[in-house]
């Protein structure tokens, strides 16, 4: 037999692979590139994805370590999946090992096989009435019995749910009468809906446009106004793709949107429909992953993650609120599923719909140079108006717990009416600050430059960035006095305050510590949606693509957060953020009104938002982008350090600087590149750590790739990288 290695990509955070020898008693032929194996890696045990079989290898045969296990006779990942990973791997600047980390749900990446997700099935083998009642000792196996007796199959969990036991139906199996069998538990499906929704003409153009366009790669921007439809145009889209007998993916960003949108999705569709969220267990996920990949699951819906699910018969990609800032990993391997997502399609040459109200100016920008097709939806669905929308000035007003008079009674006036009223505050908590009114202290997190949020159900001081909590002092820790109160507000604060001002009307806080698992914010939902007035008081999950048919007012308190931003994404994030929660007020054909409480009633971007809407307000931040040479009119890459030594934080990037500016005039491409840092984020320290940052702007892609390579091989080999932890976020979202 000649000689062979093995080359395995391995979840460390190296940027290379490795080779090793063959489990004993197999030859080459069993192993494929796409197959999982158990080997040793120093001390550890690690999962690796094999990539194939060579020849040659640059370490010395007697180092080379053997396969402690094959846990795959077939590939687990397509030769697609495996050319996909290449592509993040190099595009992102990451390790290949820890990219097929991502590609894996958590169950394979641990070492379970493929059919621990199959479910147990115990299935009659004899005629019923052939068995008589003495070859069953005891009562349950005889009620047992008379269950199959009815029925030739079960489901093992129906079975346990009933009150019987695996060692029961064993001894059944063991006299013949039964047997076990493994399957795929199949995804859910619905009898369609033959209700027939009538399209306006904008719709119509949309749904031919995007029908037109199955069968290649094509993307488009769906720019569509709160409440114009863009999901009844998806589904009519997908129904095409389905008659192609294709698969569909659509990516939402948020798990609450997830049940809404499968529920619409199944009561459309007579097909296998299968969700993908981190609120999942690792069992339901591994299920909808290997549903997906054996063709089972027709349409996937899922969050971010969901863009690496394996589908063969793949059709049609919809990515849902594209401008969505969670579509953006923001640690490990950073990747947008939004640009993934285009790159999949692009392989695939399948179009992929990029919807939204508030598209991301990236998008935009590449919709208003041709390079995708540009639809727009202008007008609502049905007989719902735009919302009639105001700029409040607080300056120099008083108000009573945080509101204006006139918005107090605006409130009161649509609560009257039997409607419902949405309150936005983006601050969870009770209070973002606790003071000493006597000396100034306050309560900060002792790991971060930040401030303590004060909650109150329960009490307790909570760090929103490194989740640092600890008790409410009963004084200042300072000076002693007990004279220390909560300063400003958050959504806790508001609901407090509104249930005095409101006492005969229910309210609702809906943020991340009100709604915490899977099934509350679906519960929520179904009863904001059957009772009558109410008050909604909520962060910007309440923004995110909900549909209240009974809000008619939705008044937005501290609008004036983001209008300054030192990040140039500010204003952008800012202005998507209000016009998306406006958009909830007046969905049906109730008239809808948004009230803005601000200091900047003059601001002048605030108003053309709110006189000319966000595409007019998109235009003018396109401009001034250009102006500064900034994304999307350059490409960016940021390298970040993070330490407990700021020194070392600062020289790691200081050193990395040096080296890029000598390589770029050695290569003459200092013009092609600018560099800007090292300095610190703005929240230097964080959970103990110094963040410092160097930003990278290049003219074009293949310039800032080439520059973050080099800096990644200088980093790999530099002495302190190993004390300080660093990493290259390529088209960063967040620049902080």
């Amino acid at each position: 037999m000649s000689f062979f290695v093995i080359n395995i990509a391995l979840p460390v955070p190296l940027q290379r692979t490795f080779d090793y020898l063959a489990k004993a008693g197999e030859s080459r032929h069993h192993y494929q590139a796409g197959q999982r194996v158990r080997v040793e890696f120093g001390r550890q045990l690690l999962i690796g994805v094999v990539l194939g079989t060579r020849e040659h290898t640059d370490i010395a045969h007697d180092k080379l370590r053997p396969i402690l296990d094959r846990l795959d006779h077939t590939p687990v990942l397509s030769s697609e999946s495996i050319a996909l990973c290449h592509w993040l791997a190099h595009y992102y600047h990451h390790s290949l090992g820890e990219v097929f980390d991502h590609m894996l749900p958590a169950m394979l990446r641990r070492g379970c096989r493929l059919t621990d997700v199959d479910e147990r099935v115990w299935q009659r083998q004899v005629d019923a009435n052939q068995v008589a009642d003495v070859l069953l000792k005891g009562a349950k196996q005889q009620q047992l019995w008379q269950l199959f007796a009815q029925q030739d199959r079960f489901r093992h969990s129906d079975l346990t749910q009933a009150g019987f036991s695996l060692a029961q139906c064993r001894k059944l199996a063991q006299l013949g009468l039964i047997a076990e069998r493994q399957t795929l538990p199949a995804p859910l499906r619905a009898v369609a809906d033959p209700t027939v929704h009538t399209l306006n003409s904008e719709q119509q153009h949309a749904v031919d446009t995007l029908r037109s366009q199955l069968g290649q790669f094509h993307p488009c921007l769906l720019e569509g106004i709160t409440g114009s439809g863009k999901t009844e145009v998806y589904l009519r889209v997908i129904e095409a793709a389905l008659q192609r007998q294709q698969q569909v993916l659509v990516l939402v960003p948020e798990i609450g949107l997830t049940p809404q949108t499968a529920q619409r999705f199944r009561a459309r569709f007579d097909v296998p429909v299968t969700l993908l969220h981190s609120g999942l267990n690792d069992r339901e996920r591994l299920q909808g992953w290997r549903q997906a990949g054996e063709g089972l699951a027709r349409i996937v819906i899922g969050t971010r993650s969901a863009v690496f699910t394996p589908m063969p018969d793949l059709g049609l990609i919809i990515i849902d609120e594209e401008h969505d800032s969670s579509f953006k990993q923001q640690d490990g391997l950073r990747y947008s599923a939004r640009d993934f997502a285009l790159v999949r399609a692009q392989k695939r040459a399948i179009p992929v719909v990029l919807g939204s109200a508030t598209p991301s100016l990236e998008t935009l920008h590449n919709a208003l140079s041709g390079r995708y097709t540009h639809i727009k939806l202008t007008q609502r669905a049905g007989l719902a108006k735009p919302p009639a929308m105001t700029l409040h000035s607080i300056l120099h007003q008083p108000l009573i717990h945080g509101f204006a008079k006139p918005i107090l009674a605006k409130m009161q006036q649509h609560l009257s009416q039997g409607k419902q009223v949405l309150v936005f505050l983006n601050r969870r908590g009770f209070a973002p600050l606790m003071a000493c009114r006597h000396c100034g202290w306050m309560a900060e997190c002792n790991h971060c430059d930040a401030r303590m949020t004060l909650h109150q159900f329960p009490p307790h001081l909570h760090c929103h960035h490194c989740d640092f909590q600890q008790a409410i002092p009963s004084q200042c820790p300072q000076c002693g006095s007990h004279e220390i109160d909560p300063i400003g507000q958050g959504t806790e604060r508001v609901v407090q305050h509104l249930t005095e001002l409101f006492p005969e009307d229910t309210i609702h806080r809906v943020d991340r510590d009100s709604v915490r698992n899977k099934d509350a914010f679906d519960t929520l939902f179904h009863t904001i949606h059957n009772e009558g007035p109410c008050i909604l008081v909520g962060t910007q999950m309440l923004a995110k693509g909900h549909h209240f048919p009974d809000v008619t007012l939705v008044v937005v308190l501290d609008a004036d957060a983001g209008l300054f931003s030192s990040d140039f994404r500010g204003m952008e994030h800012t202005a998507q953020l209000i016009h998306q929660v406006a958009g909830r007020a007046g969905r049906a054909e109730n008239p809808g009104e948004v009230w803005i409480q601000t200091l900047y009633a003059d601001h002048p971007q605030l108003n053309t938002l709110l006189t000319h809407g966000y595409h007019a307000l998109a235009l003018e931040l396109l401009r001034e982008r250009q102006q500064q040479q900034l994304p999307p009119f350059s490409r960016m890459a940021l390298l970040r350090s993070e330490c407990d030594d700021r020194t070392l934080a600062q020289q790691l990037l200081h050193d990395s600087r040096s080296h890029l500016q000598q390589w770029l005039q050695q290569q003459g491409h200092g013009a092609r590149i600018n560099l800007l840092g090292p300095f610190p984020a703005i929240m230097e320290r964080r959970a103990g750590r110094y963040r410092h940052q160097l930003q990278l702007y290049a003219n074009d892609r293949p310039s800032l790739h080439q520059s973050a390579e080099v800096l990644v091989r200088f980093l790999a080999t530099h002495p302190t990288s190993r004390k300080v932890r660093w990493h290259i976020d390529i088209d960063p979202i967040d620049t902080l």
